[in-house]
């Protein structure tokens, strides 16, 4: 059975189909923070009933992506500083730990090389969708590498409001290029069997997150949240991507 114009799996039940469509759009920025959303609107964009997008909503809020505010409707949630802060910590934790455990072979710098020329590609080609597909590739691969690939599951659940400020630096603030350079430091270091050289890098490189996101809040403090709840206006921001 093809995939249906959702782009998900035909094995995800219709809310699940919906939701999933619904989180990627948010994390894309195709819903940028602060965008209204009508579930009359969203039901007939995506084809279904009202039902799955009213579900769907219902999980994204407790995921604290969506605001709810009576009489006057939901809302893409504004980037949470402190979410950022606790997914970027619990980040680094498991994947700067999880180096201990990596012992890599020719075929596993081979592997992480492999991803770093086709990150090369995506930047000569100005795509960002995928070279954030790939970057979430490389880190999914340390992962990997050193036995914790079940680990990638906590990771990614914690890192949504994460992963927004992270697609706002590669649109706003920091080149392609110097995170490829932060990547291939990385590799250089494991392949040279320098824990502490690898270490460094990797905590270099999960951390320049907060760098760019204090200079895109300083160009629009208006995406962004301290924790405060701030009752909108039902108006649409100007879309980032």
């Amino acid at each position: 059975m093809a995939t249906d114009k959702r782009g998900a799996s035909p094995r995800l039940s219709v809310r699940d189909q919906t939701l999933e469509t619904l989180r990627r759009r948010i994390i894309s920025l195709q819903l940028p923070p602060g965008e209204p959303l009508s579930e009359n609107e969203l039901a007939q964009e995506l084809g279904v009933s009202r039902t799955p997008v009213r579900e769907s909503l219902i999980l994204l809020r407790e995921e604290g992506l969506v605001q709810v505010f009576p009489q006057i409707g939901s809302f893409v949630s504004l980037v949470d500083l402190g979410r950022v802060s606790e997914a970027q910590f619990v980040r680094e934790a498991i994947e700067c730990a999880s180096l201990r455990d990596l012992a890599v072979d020719s075929d596993g710098i081979a592997g992480l090389r492999s991803i770093l020329q086709a990150q090369c590609q995506a930047d000569a080609k100005d795509d960002v969708e995928e070279f954030f597909r790939l970057d979430e590739d490389f880190h999914r691969e340390l992962l990997r590498l050193a036995g914790h690939e079940s680990a990638w599951a906590a990771v990614n659940s914690a890192k949504a409001h994460l992963d927004r400020a992270r697609r706002m630096s590669l649109l706003d603030t920091r080149p392609v290029s110097t995170l490829i350079e932060q990547h291939t430091a990385v590799v250089d270091a494991l392949e040279a069997n320098n824990l502490p050289d690898a270490d460094s890098s990797l905590r270099l490189h999960l951390r320049a997150v907060f760098e760019d996101v204090q200079r895109i809040q300083e160009a629009t403090p208006e995406l962004f949240s301290d924790g405060e709840a701030r009752r909108p206006s039902r108006r649409s921001v100007a879309r980032l991507a």
